[in-house]
């Protein structure tokens, strides 16, 4: 785990969270006068909420009959700061069942309202009527909470316990959120009989306090060992958003725990260990992924209509993957499986989930003798896959074929995706290809081949009453494109396209538009506008100040903070360019015109280029922003900070004429 420890500084209560950890008083309804007195300052000072203590327990129990199952307890109690807090007075837990008998159960939940009245705590426990219970669907129930009485300067406790039966994957144990948190201590007994995987993700340096052998009683007059493992992390920050991530996940310090094999007494060492070698063939029998692929009637009755003869492999491939496209809807669930065992039932049906779609296009290609692989994703919002072999970790597939000796990625849940670009989402850097047939795999980059570019050409005339008319021109590559004809197509006609664009351009008017290559995706999607500004040039008495960079100048570093804990995820390189040209009137002169500048990130990994060309009455402005790469380190984010510091600042400085005399 990458060890972190600038943002553990904080100034939240520290010496009353030592003491308190060190009494280790968790003990339901037991509150101190000094926990209401607790408040959040430093870098959390407007924090909502304060998390006093997270304790998480998980052992094992065995019952004959029914074997072994893991009890997962946990214990938390908040301090309500202001109103932003009171939804901690809701809670929710997710529980599981799978497609047999195997299920999780709450056993236990108590919960209560702490409240100082005239120098008196009153308690409000939860009420029977407060409990709910909603079947989320076939696979999840989830038990809600909701607490009364709650205030500001509330004090909320939990404590509920869990028993579950899916003892290959323990429930993983977070510590850290979105409010700042005084000590979370994570407590995990683990029978002899069975070895576990543990897995740490996060950005934090949590402890483990304890790793002992205890003893320990799973049936009546027989003592067993077990390994007790603790894990500590005081004086946690709240986790915050940041612009450029994939998902908070990913960044949060999390504990899980996956079966890697048993050892009974009498018995041989029973291994669980996956490998990827194992987890493909399993995928290559699978009724909703091998087996489907290889399900060659419906392909056999629509490759004649869809190919007509064509024996060209880049023509094939782009035939069949725009039939897909073009013909079953993404219901925007993700799924590495298909839904049903039989390509058919999504093809009469027309929709179906990512899975469902791309293991229909594999489908095609292989009953085409195309040579085409799935491809395993994880995508942004479901986290960085841990490099394992652990299906269950994965949540997307796409395809991947060869031609003239070049990889090329193929997913057609979105009919404005060309070959070669997946889905935003899918942008998590890397994917698992699997050859069903030699039950081997690889890691491939997914980084997009396809540029991202816009390109604004304005050519403007600047009147005498200030106003600008004229032309721009805009251009639009890769996902700059692509999401350009998603907002085209989602909006109900192109009088509404335009309004939206114009919504956050004051002063700009619209005389006429026309989009070129709107469904020709391999070629350069276009907008010609004719138009008109006004409000935009500000007059002073014989000065008249004008921002060139019109709407689109950068008016906000995202990038504030001194030091950034994450990486910076763009998800794809990406490139901006501004061609201004204005012509001015004859009565007006330059009185200052901005100098250019040329900004870089060391090792050509971004860069920032500003320029100003007069000549007689007209000007000619450029300016190019370059990320050239998706991906900066922590350690890089400094200069990517300033990079956009300079752009911010000097695209906003304006260029000053002088009326003559």
């Amino acid at each position: 785990m990458k060890i972190k420890t600038l943002l553990l500084v904080l100034g939240i209560s520290l010496s009353y969270s030592i003491v308190y950890a060190q009494k280790k008083e968790f003990k339901f309804g037991k509150i101190s006068p000094e926990e209401f007195e607790l408040k959040a300052s430093g870098q959390d000072s407007a924090a909502a909420a304060l998390k006093i203590f997270d304790i998480g327990n998980c052992y094992f129990e065995y019952t004959v009959g029914s074997g072994w199952v893991y009890v997962y307890e946990r214990h938390i109690r908040y301090k309500v700061l202001n109103k932003s807090g009171y939804d901690l007075a809701n809670y929710k837990i997710n529980l599981y069942r799978s497609s047999n008998s195997a299920k999780e159960d709450l056993n236990n939940m108590e919960a209560a309202t702490y409240n100082m009245v005239d120098g008196k705590m009153v308690t409000s426990k939860i009420g029977k009527d407060a409990k709910f219970s909603e079947e989320f669907n076939k696979k999840y129930t989830i038990k809600k909470f909701t607490l009364p009485n709650v205030k500001e300067g509330s004090i909320l406790e939990y404590k509920y316990k869990i028993k579950s039966d899916f003892i290959f994957n323990l429930r993983g144990f977070s510590f850290q959120s979105d409010i700042p948190t005084l000590y979370t201590e994570y407590n995990v007994s683990i029978p002899e009989y069975f070895v576990y995987k543990s897995n740490f993700t996060g950005y934090l340096d949590v402890k483990r306090t304890k790793h002992e052998q205890v003893n320990a009683h799973y049936l009546a007059g027989l003592t067993s060992a077990a390994t007790l493992d603790q894990f500590v992390l005081e004086n946690v920050p709240a986790l915050k958003d940041e612009a450029y991530i994939t998902t908070l996940d990913d960044y949060r310090p999390t504990i899980d725990f996956e079966l890697q094999g048993t050892r009974f007494p009498g018995e041989t060492f029973k291994d669980f260990n996956g490998t990827w070698p194992k987890l493909i063939d399993g995928l290559s029998t699978d009724e909703n992924f091998g087996a489907y692929i290889n399900k060659n009637s419906t392909a056999k009755t629509l490759l004649p209509t869809i190919l007509k003869g064509e024996k060209d492999t880049a023509t094939v491939t782009k035939l069949i993957f725009d039939y897909v496209k073009n013909n079953i809807k993404w219901n925007d669930e993700y799924s590495f499986y298909a839904t049903s065992t039989n390509p058919k039932t999504v093809f009469e049906k027309k929709s179906g989930s990512s899975g469902d779609i791309n293991l229909c296009l594999l489908n095609l290609l292989k009953e085409a003798k195309i040579t085409a692989y799935p491809v395993l994703i994880s995508t942004r919002e479901n986290g960085v896959h841990p490099g394992n072999p652990i299906i269950s970790k994965f949540n997307n597939v796409i395809a991947v074929v060869t031609i003239n000796n070049k990889q090329i990625l193929l997913d057609a849940t979105d009919k404005d995706l060309p070959m070669g670009m997946i889905h935003y989402d899918n942008l998590s850097h890397q994917g698992f290809v699997t050859n069903l047939t030699t039950k081997t795999g690889n890691w491939i980059n997914t980084e997009p081949s396809v540029i991202t570019e816009k390109i604004y050409n304005y050519f403007l005339t600047l009147d005498k009453e200030n106003k600008l008319n004229g032309n721009l021109s805009l251009y639009s590559k890769g996902y700059s494109a692509f999401n350009l004809r998603n907002r085209y197509r989602t909006t109900n006609n192109e009088a509404e396209f335009l309004k939206n664009y114009k919504k956050d351009k004051t002063g700009l008017d619209i005389k006429t538009y026309k989009v070129i290559n709107l469904d020709s995706l391999d070629g350069l999607l276009t907008e010609s506008f004719n138009i008109a500004i006004e409000d935009n040039v500000e007059e002073a008495g014989n000065l008249v100040y004008f921002t060139p960079l019109l709407f689109e100048r950068t008016k906000e570093n995202m990038f504030k903070h001194d030091d950034r804990l994450f990486p910076v995820d763009f998800a794809y390189p990406l490139k901006e360019s501004f061609r201004i040209t204005v012509n001015f009137p004859e009565e007006y002169e330059i009185d200052k015109l901005p100098k250019g500048g040329a900004f870089k990130i060391p090792d050509n990994r971004g860069s920032f280029i500003i320029s100003y060309v007069s000549e007689g009455k007209s000007l000619l402005v450029k300016s190019v922003i370059e990320i050239n790469k998706s991906f900066y380190t922590p350690e890089e984010y400094f200069h990517l900070k300033e990079l956009f510091k300079a752009i911010v600042q000097k695209q906003a400085e304006q260029i000053v004429f002088k009326k003559k005399a």
